[in-house]
């Protein structure tokens, strides 16, 4: 087996602010960073508090050194093949293996294994990596191939195969890492399984059949497989197979219902089967083994015609069921990947599922996220859209960047297809954006041309080289980029394809209130920033009282948006009657992003009407997580502390959910007058049912009079809502509304609260519709909310219909279940509030009285 090789040192070549010349520093850890290992050491600041990014760019533009000392034995020095095996070097590297140089790397997303024998001795061996500045070297690039157009970071990133996102990026900071991000071990063999490939094709009557290839060095001896069920036992294995011809094959087929198949969270069950593969010498000597999990699972990109909409439908079908997949983008979870363990993939993960999610994008400008990330979504039962790692950027391809790429992506699609989470590779993101934006060479009706003599020769990329080596390694469906709608048509058609939705926030900046207008048939990419916790802006101000309000540089700083301040502003303004004091401003952003994100999944989810109807099949907000402390789209920030958003969506997201709009509807007599006509307010209700039964329901329709004591009206009546999909329920005239017949007339401030309640009246699903803007309600002064604690249960209840409720304490975090509550009288909440410990519970809500 591999050996992994510890006792590492490191050191900054020629000396500087990082070593002494000369000097070797012992590493706290392996693999590591340069910035990971100066921070421990307290070399340099920490670049997530303050303005200490600025301080720590000398350490991405200067050239670094690691090195370790291994002992080999004789018996190791006899075997047939030595390999040292590097799984990961970021990113300009020289390898030199006593004194002689035996690798040059210059993509971070590469692993090497490179054939060492002839340079080992007996004894003790050095092992050195010289790194050289990636920042430096894509300069270079740049001036030898040329500048080309990008969004986010530095143009010379485009020459550099690293993680796009540490140059910078709207969300991001400048941190430009540098090291063995990734294990380094000498592999001592006499035969090894060199390639895997496990393939399940499933039928549409869910027959299985089973194949596996895999191939190892030419010896005598013989190979076996076997496949094993979740509980360990052995579902089939194989005879043993002669190695004289280097690879073998074995084909299974199972009946429907024999195996176990796999499905998403909340339709099924995941299960997980193993192979595993063994190759022994003449004398039954084990010689190598490989073990594999897999999973079983149909899954197909559906695009058909719909029953009355233009275009076609992008949908996920999984085992013949058809899936909403309502979910989050990814970034890397660190600025430093080193530094995330286990632990926190799982917990980012497992947040992810206890909010009702069901898939995760990993977006282009990031990397390819390791084994764990994908053996925990295959585990929760978590979809995964994979991006190949090109973000938002004209790039290049010239042949030593294209040989580098086509390495690149045989070794991930190679390393990844086995995962049944995995259901979808796309070729970069938002780069057909960047070549529409720019006016770029680029004929979607023309497939046949040579790209590479084009303005937008990375097209070659992602419509010959990536497919080719998509379709060679795996089953997984290759989808040309995100957005990408295909068919001819341009990426910011509503009709086809996925569509990233930026039309609020950035593009023509339109209200949230008209995501309904906004829709795609699968909308991979939308959001809305928040400040985080306050807890998190105090850690990144770290004490420092006098920039603690929202325009401080501090602040400005831990936000990379372009004209963020004017944006966010304009969405507050907008909406809300608010305050610039530091909580209130970070509770006022997070109660509008909760507003606008839950708005969109209630709206598209809406478009989920069943068979023949799937306008919208998909919404993966912009994004679950941050890499640093900062101001961002973010749902849950760096901290792992959930926004108000991520709960509002987690409502939107339930197996049943009810929804509301009110529209106004202005009618004139006659074509001369103006200033005869009459408005009406228009009451629509839905609800959605994920599950694939149809349920019987109670819809229970209140509404309120803000401004009254004692009117209220309320309806019921029962309903059916259909299987795994929405399903009308009402339209009508807005209760307690006259009809207005002048401007002049303000319209009445009526809350609407609708509640699903099943047969033994336990509430399946609630939401409340309230008129909007809320700046122009005038939220009366006697509102009373009642706050009763047992233990870490909090039971809240008001005299009137209350908006956003926000909770918190002094103090250490509190896990809450719920936060950004509407509630409305007689209707009362229970929120669990784990380490709650006794402390008194803060609340914030809309006409708190500190706006």
């Amino acid at each position: 087996m591999p050996r992994l090789l510890q006792d590492w040192s490191f050191t900054q070549i020629g000396g500087g602010e990082g070593t002494k010349d000369g000097e070797w520093l012992a590493v706290s850890q392996f693999p590591t960073t340069v910035h990971v290992e100066l921070l421990k050491l307290k070399r340099i600041p920490d670049p997530f508090i303050g303005l200490n990014e600025w301080a720590v760019q000398w350490v991405g533009e200067s050239s670094w050194a690691f090195k370790t000392v291994f002992n080999v034995s004789t018996e190791e020095l006899n075997a047939f093949n030595a390999d040292l095996v590097l799984e990961g070097l970021d990113t300009f590297a020289s390898v030199f293996l006593n004194g002689t140089e035996i690798l040059e790397t210059c993509n971070q997303f590469l692993s090497h294994r490179v054939p060492v024998k002839a340079h080992l001795k007996a004894g003790e061996n050095k092992l050195e990596l010289k790194f050289d500045s990636a920042y430096f070297k894509g300069r270079e690039l740049e001036k030898k191939h040329g500048k080309l157009n990008l969004w986010n970071g530095d143009s010379s990133r485009l020459h550099v195969r690293k993680a796009q996102y540490n140059y910078g990026w709207d969300w991001g900071p400048i941190l430009m890492t540098i090291g063995p991000w990734k294990p380094i071990s000498l592999h001592c063999y006499n035969n090894r399984i060199i390639d895997l490939d496990v393939r399940t094709q499933i039928s549409e009557a869910l027959e299985v059949n089973l194949t596996a290839k895999f191939s190892y060095e030419k010896q005598k001896g013989s190979a076996s497989f076997v496949l094993k069920r979740p509980d360990g036992s052995v579902e089939v294995s194989s005879a043993k197979m002669a190695m004289e011809g280097g690879s073998s094959e074995v084909s299974f087929t199972f009946a429907s219902g024999q195996l176990q198949l796999w499905y998403p969270v909340h339709y099924g069950e995941q299960p997980i089967y193993e192979v595993e593969v063994e190759i022994v010498d003449p004398e039954g000597n084990v010689l190598d083994s490989r073990v594999q999990k897999i999973g079983f699972r149909r899954v197909r990109v559906v695009q058909e015609a719909l029953v009355d909409q233009d275009g076609l439908t992008f949908l996920f079908e999984v085992n013949n069921i058809r899936i909403f997949c309502g979910g989050s983008n990814w970034i890397p979870a660190d600025s430093f990947l080193t530094t995330v363990t286990r632990d926190r993939y799982r917990a980012w993960l497992r947040l992810l599922v206890d909010g009702n999610q069901n898939m995760v994008r990993i977006w282009g400008g990031g990397c390819y996220e390791p084994d764990v990330f994908y053996d925990i979504c295959d585990e929760l039962g978590i979809l995964v859209w994979q991006d190949f790692m090109f973000g938002c950027g004209q790039y290049p391809a010239y042949q030593s960047f294209l040989d580098s790429v086509q390495t690149e992506a045989e070794q991930n699609v190679k390393r990844l297809r086995h995962h049944p989470s995995i259901v979808i590779l796309a070729g970069n993101n938002e780069d057909y954006q960047i070549a529409e934006s720019l006016n770029l060479e680029l004929d979607y009706s023309d497939e046949k041309s040579n790209y590479l003599q084009t303005n937008f020769p990375a097209r070659h990329i992602y419509e010959r080289v990536l497919p080719a080596v998509v379709k060679k390694f795996s089953d997984i469906y290759y989808h040309r980029g995100s957005p990408y709608s295909g068919y001819g048509k341009v990426t910011t058609d509503k009709t086809y394809g996925d569509l990233h939705q930026w039309n609020v926030w950035h593009g023509s900046q339109e209200p949230w209130h008209k995501w309904d207008t906004l829709a795609g048939r699968f909308v991979s990419e939308f959001g809305m920033e928040s400040y985080p916790n306050i807890r998190t802006v105090d850690y990144w101000l770290d004490g420092n009282r006098s920039e603690r309000y929202p325009q401080s540089r501090t602040n400005t700083n831990h936000n990379k948006a372009d004209g963020f301040e004017r944006r966010l502003e304009l969405y507050l303004v907008e909406n809300f009657k608010h305050s610039f004091e530091m909580e209130s401003y970070c509770y006022y952003t997070q109660i509008m992003q909760s507003e606008t994100l839950s708005a969109a999944y209630r709206l598209w989810r809406r478009n989920w009407a069943g068979k023949g109807r799937e306008y919208t099949a998909g919404a993966l907000v912009w994004q679950i997580n941050d890499c640093w402390p900062v101001t961002s789209w973010s749902i849950v920030d760096y901290f792992l502390r959930p926004k108000p958003a991520y709960f509002s969506i987690a409502r939107e997201l339930r197996p049943f959910s009810v929804g509301m709009t009110r529209k106004e509807h202005q009618v004139f007599p006659n074509e001369l007058s103006s200033a005869q006509f009459t408005i009406d307010t228009i009451l629509e209700i839905w609800g959605t049912n994920s599950t694939l039964v149809d349920k019987k329901a109670s819809l229970e329709v209140t509404s309120f009079d803000l401004d009254s004591d004692c009117w209220r009206d309320r309806w019921s009546k029962e309903i059916v809502l259909k299987a795994n999909s929405s399903t009308e329920l009402h339209k009508g005239n807005l209760p307690g509304q006259p009809t207005r017949t002048k401007n002049s007339q303000t319209p009445k401030t009526i809350i609407v609260s609708a509640r699903l309640l099943s047969d033994d009246g336990a509430v399946l699903a609630r939401y409340s519709n309230w008129p909007e803007p809320y700046k122009f309600i005038k939220f009366p002064a006697d509102t009373e909310l009642d706050v009763k604690v047992d233990g870490e249960s909090i039971t809240l209840s008001a005299n009137r219909p209350v908006k956003g409720i926000v909770m918190d304490v002094d103090g250490p975090d509190v896990k809450w279940s719920d936060q950004a509550i509407d509630l409305v009288p007689d209707d009362p909440q229970t929120i669990r509030a784990v380490g709650l410990n006794g402390r008194q519970v803060k609340l914030r809500y809309l006409g708190d009285g500190t706006a």
